[in-house]
């Protein structure tokens, strides 16, 4: 098996993605498949290493930091070169030349879907009408480019289940899993004391809501609750965010690029807030879990899903009812909240995720992966 991952539009908010293409990538090298990773940068590059090969194609930047390939069939000369047996492909803008050129070449191709573009456009413009229609005359013509579509979330599925269903693609739910050596509960906590201390990790635009999350606290300072705020990540909307924290116990940290220190910060929190209610799945809600720390999330929303009752809670999007929702969890027993929170975690292994996926990429060939076993969730 030869597997090929094209990851376009790669920028700053791009975490969540490249964490699960990684160890995606890492979990199709161990159970035997030749990788090839493409992606664009400033110039062009090769490196190999365990996992494969990474060919970096020179892209322009297209605002904020994003890079993006406009180039497709540059593209295709490396696959063509690599020859997969099967496309990954986490893009839905410029690649569709090259989804094509793989079906002429017997290559199947799947559509890694990270993102719900309808809520992403909502979020970031602010329009809630004008985006339904033609978000949907996009998602119909990339179930008819894709041999599948791989969605992380009931949420995410929603998209894509009626114009799939129409056009003869199955969709695929596989959720992605949490690093649980690295996030995990620090080895000693001390007393809460006086004051509650809550977090919100994500990069700081509007299609993540750090905003929601900034007038949460400034609303529980507003009744006069002990909490502080402390904001990890950056982004360009913090002169904002900062106008609108004036006042309250809200700290701006800046971007933390230690995962091992960002999973200290975090297992510190009595409450972590991951409050944007167009994410399709919120790898930084199963983190924060996975640190023995409660979420509090908004009630629609692939992050929803993540949260049970005894991990956390969710209200609307606003900053009153989600206030409400961070001090019914400050009201738990700690001790058995953060037990329930890393429980919660611990359903989420990227081993599954890896083994759903490669079911998927190895299907077509007739062969069984190397591990594989049950069933894919759909």
């Amino acid at each position: 098996m030869r597997v090929a991952q094209l990851a376009n539009f790669v920028g700053p908010a791009s975490g969540g993605m490249k964490t699960a293409i990684e160890r995606l990538g890492q979990g199709y090298v161990e159970a035997g498949a030749a990788r090839l990773l493409v992606v664009p940068g400033r110039r062009d590059e090769r490196t190999s290493g365990d996992h494969g090969d990474v060919v970096q194609l020179r892209a322009p930047q297209v605002g904020g930091g994003y890079r993006l390939i406009v180039e497709p069939w540059r593209v295709a000369e490396v696959l063509e070169a690599f020859a997969p047996t099967s496309l990954e492909v986490s893009d839905k803008s410029t690649m569709l030349p090259v989804a094509r050129w793989a079906r002429r070449r017997g290559v199947l191709t799947i559509l890694f879907s990270h993102e719900r573009l309808d809520a992403m456009l909502s979020l970031r413009t602010g329009w809630d009408r004008g985006v339904a229609t033609p978000v949907g005359v996009l998602n119909r013509v990339l179930v008819r480019q894709f041999d599948r579509v791989v969605v992380t979330s009931r949420f995410a599925e929603r998209e894509f289940r009626a114009v799939a269903e129409a056009a003869g693609t199955s969709v695929h739910r596989v959720p992605l899993g949490v690093d649980l050596e690295t996030f995990r509960p620090p080895p000693a906590r001390g007393p809460r004391g006086e004051g509650s201390r809550l977090v919100h990790v994500g990069r700081l635009s509007r299609e993540k809501s750090p905003h929601l999350a900034v007038a949460t606290a400034v609303e529980l300072h507003r009744r006069g609750v002990p909490v502080r705020l402390d904001v990890y990540g950056t982004g360009p909307h913090r002169g904002e965010l900062e106008e609108l924290a004036a006042g309250a116990p809200v700290t701006f940290h800046g971007h933390v690029e230690g995962r091992e220190e960002l999973a200290a910060l975090v297992g510190a929190a009595d409450v972590s807030l991951s409050v944007c209610p167009g994410e399709t799945f919120g790898l930084a809600v199963l983190e924060a879990l996975a640190c023995g720390t409660p979420v509090v999330t908004a009630s629609y929303g692939g992050a929803r899903e993540l949260v049970d009752h005894e991990s956390g809670a969710w209200a609307d999007p606003a900053p009153g009812p989600l206030a409400d929702a961070v001090l019914a969890v400050l009201g738990r027993p700690e001790p058995v909240a953060r037990s329930a929170a890393r429980r919660r975690a611990e359903q989420f292994c990227w081993s599954v995720t890896v083994r759903e996926m490669l079911a998927l990429h190895t299907r077509a060939l007739g062969v069984r992966p190397r591990g594989a076993a049950g069933e894919l969730s759909a």
